[in-house]
């Protein structure tokens, strides 16, 4: 069981207090301040009366792409380091229950959200071309590229580890079950996607979308007993829509292929991948690796391993 991986290094409730203040702290406090220097040297004293908004707005697209995913590179660096030195635990066991991991599994996720987001977007643009705006620039977009091929995959992977890593096991082993985890990552996961602009947009609807999304990743982590899939999953859709498409309502607007220039509302468009696009995803996956005993991996009970007695100690 991916959640008993924990148990192979040190899960007394304490360590995971503290290591979530170090996860916080590199990634909120030492992770940031490139980002908020960076603004602060640009914007001059006119930065006390920017807006949040506006701060976005201060520095070059791919230069505020790069610092703002910067944050998330130095979380992930704390969080390994947590897992290796505070608990004690080897980062293959803080990603699968395998005996190795399965970059198989990673690429398969990473390519089923990465094709679908493709054709969806392709077929919408030729639908309604007057919500697009060709917003290519060769050298912007090389550059966006370049920092995204390496940039985005850390802070989907910082993302990942932290939820349905070292939050889903840790929470795993101190309720003693699989579905408390499943649903506290879920939720916590989407809350913080609260202050996104999007929400702002959208309204409180999209909610339902990111939390969603956090049941979506944190099943496909249960039931494939690995993040490798959500590891993929996340990866790719964050990936190609940064490349893809933009807006100027979104949390990161990059130098991408298209800009979306419609006026967003919420309706069909947050409930559909929530009630049909995800189950089927969910489907794709377990018919590929055979899930099977759903309610058992989804709703059973996380138990400490009995020790190996070896014939000696018989």
């Amino acid at each position: 069981m991916f959640i008993q991986q924990a148990y192979k290094g040190k899960t007394e409730w304490w360590r995971y207090v503290i290591g979530l203040v170090i996860i916080f702290l590199g990634w909120q406090l030492f992770g940031a301040l490139p980002w908020f220097g960076a603004v602060i040297l640009e914007a001059g004293p006119d930065v006390l009366t920017l807006s949040q908004e506006e701060w976005m707005r201060v520095l070059d697209s791919n230069l505020n792409f790069f610092l703002l995913l910067l944050s998330f590179a130095v979380g992930l660096a704390a969080l390994l380091f947590v897992v290796k030195y505070l608990h004690a635990q080897s980062i293959k066991d803080a990603t699968t229950s395998r005996k190795k991991v399965d970059w198989g599994r990673f690429f398969f996720g990473f390519s089923i959200v990465a094709v679908f987001t493709v054709v969806t977007t392709l077929i919408d643009y030729n639908m309604q071309p007057e919500d697009y705006l060709w917003n290519f620039k060769t050298v912007p977009f090389l550059i966006l590229a370049a920092i995204a091929l390496i940039m985005v995959p850390l802070q989907t992977s910082f993302e990942e580890y932290l939820f349905r890593g070292y939050i889903m096991q840790g929470i795993g082993v101190l309720a003693g079950n699989r579905w408390v985890p499943l649903v506290i990552t879920s939720v916590i996961f989407g809350s913080l996607h609260l202050f996104n602009p999007e929400v702002e947009k959208l309204g409180y609807i999209i909610m339902v979308y990111y939390i969603g999304t956090g049941f979506l990743l944190g099943i496909m982590t249960l039931m494939d007993e690995g993040m490798e899939l959500a590891l993929g999953f996340h990866a790719g859709n964050n990936l190609v829509g940064a490349l893809l498409v933009t807006a100027d309502w979104t949390a990161f607007e990059t130098n991408s292929v298209l800009k979306d220039v419609s006026n967003p509302e919420a309706g069909l468009d947050i409930l559909l991948p929530i009630l049909i696009v995800y189950p089927i995803f969910l489907f794709l996956m377990a018919r590929t690796y055979r899930w099977t005993n759903w309610k058992e991996r989804l709703f059973g009970k996380v138990n400490r391993p009995e020790p190996i007695k070896y014939p000696e100690e018989i």
